[in-house]
């Protein structure tokens, strides 16, 4: 007999979708048919579908028996500054001995919406391998470099010995703030093309959708980022010209795992940024299912999944309709569940903008920030094959894995590791935002065994339609398998809110030190 191959079981997944849905299953997809129906326009944060998808989630809350969490209601309403980058008033620029060279938006680079409209930078540039400050691991690339006033050139990516979980967390905001303590105005990104999840050419051409920064200036992240610009191959071959070292000679060495150089550049960056800059008003759904005993009620599980995705044209089914219909689907399941410990439900704005709402929820939470004891979150988990098992992304980081792990296996669903920590998986959603304040957190992925055709169902989908427009109602799914999934999530719930002992941090936890 013929090995399967992913078309086959394609074939297979869309026969089986046909298939009469039990009633759980019919529930899930119509909360996933809802949010991401073309009406919703894709439900970018701040937008009118947004806010019809938050009042629908509301409403769905108040009929599973969740009781509002604000004295306002359901919705947490939060403020963004929207900017947009006018590319005819803005330029990026490579000096050279006298000569000018114009990089084209698009083809070589796309900037962040960072910095002051208007104002124009200059530096020279120092490349300085990954960019990473890790010194309780051995490893600090800004050790030895003069960066004061210079812009930082750096590889997305990490040597392959640091761990998963603190390679990602030494690539998110904190590689900034290292960075600008030691001096450096700005950054450029190469983004490595054989780890990063989306083309390039999809990136690019999402390029002028607006970005969101919270207007609350504590919880901004980048402050002092006076330009940020990530480079395609083509936009990092104009900037290496000259400097003795290629593209390909940085991407072999990352891929052998090999020490990367350090070296300044030759050209100067200089740049002009003008945005557009509007002030909107999008929304977090929050509700709560009161623990029911009097030691334990003032803790809070909270169960979390982004509500929010691009905007039109991107309806986002599983990034992540499919999320929150779990959350409201879990919610009906604890109606008739009394658990000790109570449980926040909350799909959260502003993820795909970076973590924003859920950042503003773990930051200014309703609750004693203190009593926020585990996250579980949702964000695209990718029911699209059998659920052989499941990816627990966190599992080494605190006991809450052993607890979870306990509580699948025991229904016969094994749990594995992170298998793609340069993926950056676990600080690249909302749970981040929990971990930063100190708690707890896990995220999930159904697992698929490397070189099965179930894997290959896994990558094909990351390639064709994440962030994409094909993440919509017309994919196969395995919505039966979803529901077995999202009834695993909510026993590991109940088992969390009902245990005598908070989650712990690992000793060995990098995390451990966020505890406040």
């Amino acid at each position: 007999m013929r090995p399967l191959t992913s078309g086959v079981l394609l074939l297979a997944s869309l026969a089986l979708a046909e298939a009469p849905l039990s009633r759980e299953a019919a529930d899930w997809w119509s909360h996933v048919r809802f949010l991401a129906d073309e009406q919703l326009e894709g439900r970018a944060s701040g937008s009118p579908g947004h806010l019809r998808a938050a009042e629908y989630v509301a409403s769905q809350f108040r009929a599973a028996g969740l009781k509002p969490l604000l004295p306002s209601g359901y919705l947490q309403p939060v403020e963004f500054r929207s900017r947009k980058l006018v590319e005819p008033q803005s330029s990026v620029e490579l000096l050279h001995q006298g000569q000018v060279q114009r990089l084209a938006f698009g083809d070589d680079l796309i900037l962040a919406k960072l910095g002051t409209s208007g104002a124009l930078v200059e530096g020279e540039i120092v490349f300085i391998g990954y960019g990473l400050h890790l010194p309780e691991v051995g490893h600090d690339d800004l050790a030895g470099v003069d960066l004061k006033g210079k812009i930082a050139f750096f590889v997305s990516g990490s040597p392959k010995r640091i761990p998963g979980a603190l390679a990602a967390h030494a690539q998110s905001s904190e590689r900034w703030l290292a960075l600008r303590a030691a001096g450096a105005i700005g950054t450029i990104t190469f983004a490595n093309p054989r780890t990063s999840d989306v083309p390039w050419a999809r990136v690019a051409a999402m390029r002028q959708m607006p970005s969101l920064q919270l207007t609350d200036p504590e919880l901004q992240d980048g402050a002092g980022n006076r330009v940020a610009v990530s480079l395609s191959p083509a936009g990092a071959e104009k900037l290496l010209a000259g400097s003795g070292h290629t593209v390909e000679e940085l991407l072999a060495l990352a891929e052998a795992d090999k020490p990367m150089p350090k070296f300044p550049l030759a050209a100067k960056l200089r740049a002009k940024v003008t945005f557009e800059e509007t002030a909107i008003a999008s929304q977090n759904v929050a509700g709560i299912k009161r623990g029911s005993d009097p030691k334990l009620r003032d803790e809070y599980v909270v169960l979390s999944a982004h509500l929010d995705h691009l905007g039109k044209g991107f309806n986002g089914a599983m990034d992540n309709a499919s999320g929150v219909a779990s959350l409201i689907e879990i919610a009906k399941g604890l109606k008739s569940k009394k658990t000790k410990r109570s449980v926040i439900v909350l799909a959260v704005t502003g993820e795909e903008n970076g973590l924003l709402g859920s950042r503003y929820f773990a930051n200014r939470p309703p609750v004693p920030k203190k009593n926020l004891i585990a996250d579980f979150n949702m964000d695209m988990f990718l029911p699209l094959v059998p659920l052989k098992g499941i990816m627990l992304l966190g599992l080494e980081e605190s006991d809450l894995g052993d607890r979870f792990r306990a509580v699948s296996t025991a229904r016969g669903v094994p749990v594995v590791a992170d298998r793609e920590p340069l993926r950056r998986r676990f600080i690249r959603s909302d749970q981040y935002s929990f971990i930063r304040n100190g708690v707890p957190s896990l995220a999930f992925k159904f697992d698929a065994t490397p070189g099965t055709p179930e894997d290959q169902v896994m990558k094909d989908w990351t390639r064709d339609r994440y962030h994409g427009v094909k993440d919509n109602l017309l994919q196969p799914v395995e919505k039966e398998e979803a529901v077995k999934f999202v009834r695993i999530l909510q026993a590991a719930i109940e088992d969390t809110a009902d245990q005598p002992a908070r989650p712990q941090w690992k000793p060995t936890s990098f995390f451990k030190r966020f505890v406040q």
